[in-house]
């Protein structure tokens, strides 16, 4: 059997909830008007009694109740037997008191009955005379009451069903309109799962009518959710395309490599010259193959950084010490304001790699007889590391697309194709993963500055550089 539609169970739902209220509702004010009317009739009654016996209290021995000849009102005197002793003249038969029971102390009220056997409502009044107890029986028709109550339940019988049909095209037009950013959600995502699977159609936003409702949020998240899923794809497939194209290089220099040496014998130095272009081909590969693994824990949420009690002054000339052969190679001079010494918690090994790959680019993008800037602060609760040299620089256009993956970008000058490597995706990842952010600067053909922004450790202290046993004091 086919399953019913969202729409057509959310129809059947709100017909039966509104049926049901309309039901109980119809029936509660039938039971509440076929209450009231009685009570009502009653009242008239009592009404309508107290001067007939205020007049028979007045004159016992009279029989004025004989005179009474009021069109829709019936008087009846009853002795304590239920015998009559004086009707109305309206009166040809005595009142039909069915099962009504006389009651010497309350006013009994029920139905009764009257000539033709016309219904009416009777009230049995007690009161004292010199003879003994009597009964005062006043009855007036119920045909209008009746009919009133008739007239009310034939009107319900036809408006419950009209109202459930103006209920069903109500509820029809309303879910329907309800429903159509659900149906506009499904073909998006079936644009998205074609874009992602064959690249197939084009996402666009989902229009929201209502943005502050629930399906509007719904419709707004899925926006946002869309656009991340496509903008990861597209990332994903440049990405693989930038990877396979760096990865392509020292694959076909090893290639070629391999194939020359094997091509025909060839002397020890040719060897050994053959064998450290292959090194320098697999060290790069391993550094593409690290970084990614890197940038692949980083993206999981799986990098996992030691928080190691140190000073990061000293981590700071650490690194600048690594890379000054290359720096004297080019004569760069690297200028350190590292005099303030800054406890910190945080991985040494990753910082060593965070600090390197800014001075590595420094010095690869900085002309001869240039300097390099390293500045180490603390103001307040966050560490400012600045790395500032004097290179090519980055052209604004290119300065948010920095630290993506293998961005590939043109040189300034002679328009040839760089490409950024993994460098600063990996240094974000690190810095990110240390709880901080990284901020750039930079002028076309003045240089750069990269300010790293860490949370300082104010619970950290470390023992004098000068003691023997530098003793950690973890607060």
């Amino acid at each position: 059997m086919r399953a019913k539609t969202l729409r057509s169970r959310m129809m059947v739902l709100f017909c039966s909830v509104v049926g049901v209220l309309l039901a109980a509702s119809y029936l509660a004010f039938w039971a509440l008007l076929a209450r009231a009317i009685p009570a009502q009739l009653n009242r008239q009654l009592l009404e309508t009694s107290r001067p007939i016996l205020a007049d028979i209290a007045s004159e016992p021995n009279a029989r004025d109740v004989e005179r009474l000849d009021i069109p829709g009102q019936f008087f009846e005197v009853l002795d304590g037997e239920g015998k009559v002793l004086q009707r109305s003249r309206n009166l040809t038969n005595p009142i039909d008191l069915k099962s009504l029971k006389l009651n010497g102390l309350h006013p009994v009220f029920g139905i009764g009955a009257v000539g033709n056997s016309e219904s009416v409502r009777v009230a049995l009044i007690p009161f004292e005379q010199a003879a003994g107890h009597r009964f005062l029986a006043i009855a007036i028709p119920t045909f209008g009451t009746n009919r009133l109550l008739d007239t009310f339940g034939g009107i319900t019988l036809l408006l419950f069903p009209l109202s459930l049909l103006l209920t069903a095209a109500i509820s029809a037009f309303y879910v329907g309109k309800s429903l159509t950013p659900i149906k506009a959600l499904t073909r998006h995502a079936e644009l998205m799962a074609k874009r992602v699977t064959d690249r197939q159609g084009f996402w666009e936003p989902l229009p929201i009518a209502s943005p502050h409702d629930e399906l509007g949020r719904l419709a707004e998240t899925f926006n946002q959710l869309l656009q991340g899923i496509d903008s990861a794809v597209r990332q994903l497939r440049q990405f693989v395309t930038d990877a396979s194209h760096e990865l392509r290089t020292p694959l076909a220099v090893l290639h070629g490599e391999t194939e020359l040496i094997l091509s025909k014998p060839r002397t020890a130095d040719e060897y050994r010259k053959t064998l450290a272009a292959i090194d320098d081909e697999l060290k790069k590969l391993t550094r593409i193959v690290e970084g990614l693994f890197t940038l692949s824990m980083a993206d999981a949420g799986q990098l996992r950084l030691e928080n190691e009690p140190l000073y990061i002054n000293e981590t700071l000339e650490e690194t600048c010490a690594l890379v000054g052969p290359r720096a004297r190679a080019k004569n760069i001079s690297i200028v350190r304001n590292l005099n303030q010494e800054v406890a910190y918690l945080g991985d040494e090994a990753f910082l060593h790699e965070l600090f390197l790959i800014f001075l590595d680019n420094a010095i690869k993008y900085s002309p001869s007889d240039s300097q390099v800037r390293v500045n180490l602060a603390q103001n307040g609760n966050s560490l400012r590391i600045c790395f500032e040299d004097q290179g090519i620089g980055i052209a604004s256009e290119h300065l948010p697309f920095i630290f993506e993956r293998f961005y590939r970008a043109a040189r300034p000058g002679n328009g040839e194709v760089h490409s950024g490597g993994l460098g600063l995706a990996i240094a974000q990842a690190i810095a990110r993963a240390q709880g901080g952010s990284i901020t750039c600067q930079s002028t076309l053909g003045s240089g750069c500055t990269f300010t790293i922004l860490l949370p300082a450790s104010p619970a950290v202290e470390i023992s004098p550089k000068d003691s023997p046993e530098r003793k950690l004091i973890l607060g």
